[in-house]
């Protein structure tokens, strides 16, 4: 087995502390990766306090990884020691089913093997990146460029992703008003990915004193969420919507901003359903949508564009020791805009 060690949750809600624990023997295919940095998710906090069902304790969370191979396999042929490597929220998958086929792993029809909180394919537990290595499969491992800050790059294997696919996916791009509701980690990086696709970009907030930072990030226009004459300019003029709020809200007041045919996508989760009138959607032929993370190809080559575009994100780095803290910092906004692990503070255990 491989020696391990890191923070976990030792139960719902309790404090991560210290925690040992060995992770499989590297097989054949295997890529073992010293891990440098690690983002700080907010579905970190939902899991480690069971808020979503579920949960398997104990739990390292981490899905935001990033470092050096230190070993491969000797069926590897894409990764050798030395190279930087990434792995992001899920680890294996059945590999056949059509979802997988299609190269969509995070919709697996059978078992998607999440990076923490979830049984591997031999019903062991995975253990997420507040830690200092982990075993993964080649097929899940993640090509970095060097062209990229390695601590600001960790977010894009979550915070990245999950705005960059719905984005591709329903075609944000030049000629295309593009709204972003959230201003967070997520929201952050739906600017600076809406920017580069070249698209007219409105934020939308609650907070008069973001909108300096948004037009910072890429928005054009800022629009308080609170203001009903603001938003009432905007009726009917939007081609997507990106809701990246997790926490509830009303989507009526985004859904009348939509034109004929337009959609807006859910990729936060907020605690209550919805409550949607279906004359939100009929009066013109609106659509409301969800989406999460891309497949892995999709989490490529979304990589390699940030690389290409100088695209990262906003990061506080912070050393394990105050991950309770920085918990508590993310439920009250305190950060722009992900906090990232520098894993050279984990002391050897």
């Amino acid at each position: 087995m491989t020696r391990s060690w890191g923070y976990a949750a030792a139960k719902a809600k309790a404090p991560l502390a210290p925690f040992k624990f060995q992770r499989r023997d590297p097989g054949p295919g295997d890529v073992v990766i010293d891990i440098q940095y690690c983002g700080v998710c907010h579905s970190d906090i939902h899991q480690t306090r069971d808020e979503w069902g579920g949960a398997i304790f104990p739990m390292v969370p981490g899905h935001e990884i990033v470092g050096r191979v230190v070993h491969v396999g000797n069926a590897v042929k894409n990764f050798k020691p030395g190279d930087l490597a990434a792995v992001g929220c899920m680890v294996d998958s059945c590999r056949v089913c059509p979802s997988c086929k299609h190269n969509e792993e995070q919709f697996c029809e059978t078992h998607t093997v999440f990076t923490y909180n979830c049984l591997d394919n031999n019903g062991a537990p995975a253990f997420g990146g507040y830690s200092n290595n982990i075993v993964v499969d080649q097929a899940f491992v993640l090509k970095i460029s060097p062209k990229l800050p390695l601590a600001a790059a960790s977010p894009l294997l979550c915070a990245g992703i999950t705005t960059y696919s719905p984005m591709r996916h329903w075609k944000v791009q030049k000629g295309k008003k593009f709204g972003v509701v959230g201003l967070g980690g997520l929201g952050h990086m739906a600017l600076k990915f809406g920017r580069a696709f070249g698209a007219h970009v409105v934020q939308f907030t609650t907070s008069p004193g973001k909108k300096e930072d948004a037009l910072r990030l890429g928005a054009d226009e800022v629009v308080l969420s609170t203001d009903t004459a603001d938003m009432d300019r905007h009726i009917n003029t939007f081609d997507f919507i990106l809701d990246t709020v997790s926490a509830d809200h009303d989507l009526n007041a985004y859904l009348s901003l939509l034109k004929r045919d337009a959609t807006m996508t859910l990729v936060g989760i907020p605690e209550k359903p919805a409550a949607i009138p279906a004359g939100s959607l009929i009066a013109k032929r609106r659509s409301l949508a969800g989406s999460t993370i891309g497949g892995i190809a999709e989490t490529q080559e979304m990589l390699d564009y940030c690389a290409e575009h100088g695209i990262t994100s906003e990061i506080e780095i912070i050393p394990i020791q105050k991950i309770n803290e920085a918990y508590e910092r993310v439920l009250k906004n305190d950060v722009k805009y992900r906090f990232v692990i520098d894993m050279a503070s984990l002391p050897m255990q």
